[in-house]
């Protein structure tokens, strides 16, 4: 992440801007969005998307969409209030707050299981995914993006299928139960982005995941504007 973040400054802001991998890392999540987003925040989400170590697309979606300044304080405000209601409300979610958004990962050892092949939504991920979608409701001025991923055993296309039928389960059952359907953006990559080692069973558990990325809307970026515009 300090490589991909240094690189952006290097090739983008040389001559005007410099961010710091420290300074962002040290600043809190308030001070994150505004020090990402002053600095251009869709340049750096393009290039952090496809420079991550693990081509991670959710962190890329999340920094690429940022506002900046006063009002990406103002959404990194109100991310840190949802993302402290996951972390207390939804047990065994791995919640990130990154810029101005949130990035929430469940695993095979976490909220949202899938046995072994399977794409069904069982009773433990229900009891996970009806808290989610509580918090959703809550904080209407999102878009959400899921992703579906898998390990590396099985075929590429095998596994592209797979991830696709769990992103889609997961999707859903969150409109089946109230969040529009227009909120969300669903993506699948089979084992295209492992987080972990795939040559060990833990990290090919870890990396039978599922991943929701959660951003500002429109309507929230007009209202962080207005409301920081006119103090």
């Amino acid at each position: 992440m300090k490589k991909a973040i240094n690189k952006i400054v290097a090739v983008f802001f040389a001559a005007s801007v410099l961010v710091s991998c420290d300074a962002i890392q040290n600043a809190n999540n308030k001070q994150k969005g505004a020090v990402i987003g002053s600095a251009s925040g869709a340049a750096i989400g393009g290039v952090i998307g496809n420079n991550t170590g693990d081509g991670n697309t959710a962190l890329g979606a999340i920094i690429g969409g940022v506002v900046g300044g006063a009002a990406g304080a103002y959404i990194g405000n109100r991310m840190d209030k949802q993302a402290k209601k996951i972390e207390t409300e939804v047990p065994g979610a791995e919640v990130e707050r990154v810029g101005e958004g949130i990035n929430v990962t469940f695993d095979e050892n976490s909220g949202v299981y899938f046995a072994t092949e399977k794409y069904n939504i069982n009773a433990k991920s229900e009891e996970t995914l009806n808290k989610l979608a509580g918090i959703f409701k809550e904080y209407p001025d999102t878009n959400i993006l899921v992703e579906g991923h898998t390990d590396n055993t099985g075929s590429d296309s095998y596994n592209l299928t797979l991830s696709k039928n769990r992103a889609q389960a997961v999707t859903n059952y969150l409109t089946d139960h109230g969040i529009s359907a227009s909120r969300f953006d669903t993506k699948w990559y089979g084992e295209a982005q492992p987080k972990y080692d795939n040559s060990t069973a833990e990290g090919r558990s870890k990396n039978r995941r599922v991943e929701i990325a959660i951003v500002a809307n429109e309507d929230l970026k007009k209202e962080a504007e207005k409301q920081t515009s006119d103090n």
